[in-house]
């Protein structure tokens, strides 16, 4: 009876060892696939950002330029946005150096300070402020 015994352990032994081999095989086999699923991953992303990227880029700027060109005759145009206007020894002398002076045209209408929005008369204004 010892001779069955010792050739089922035999056989059980083998099995066991066939079970880790195929198991280690399996391991090497998954770790293959991931790292070859993680450089596949990796390219295509870095493919689609570029491709994204060049294609947003492509995208926005006409658009850019169109706003460019947009503004440029928009301010050559419109009046209606404000703009300033300095003063000058022909037109607000009193104004001239006063923290108080605004200066910012809209539609314009020259706004020259909160309290004498047409300007002052001669050339001493009493609210007259160093800047």
């Amino acid at each position: 009876m010892e001779n069955w015994q010792k050739d089922l352990m035999d056989i059980i032994e083998t099995v066991a060892e066939e079970v880790e081999e195929f198991f280690l095989g399996m391991s090497d086999m998954v770790d293959a696939f991931l790292e070859l699923t993680e450089e596949i991953t990796e390219q295509v992303q870095t493919t689609i950002a570029t491709e994204v990227d060049q294609y947003l880029q492509d995208l926005a700027e006409p658009m850019f330029e169109a706003y460019w060109e947009l503004e440029d005759v928009v301010t050559d145009l419109d009046a209606g946005f404000p703009y300033s206007v300095e003063a000058t020894a022909e037109k607000n002398p009193a104004c001239i150096g006063c923290t108080h002076y605004h200066g910012q045209a809209y539609s314009g209408n020259l706004l020259v300070c909160a309290m004498h929005p047409h300007g002052w008369d001669d050339s001493n204004c009493p609210d007259w402020e160093q800047e």
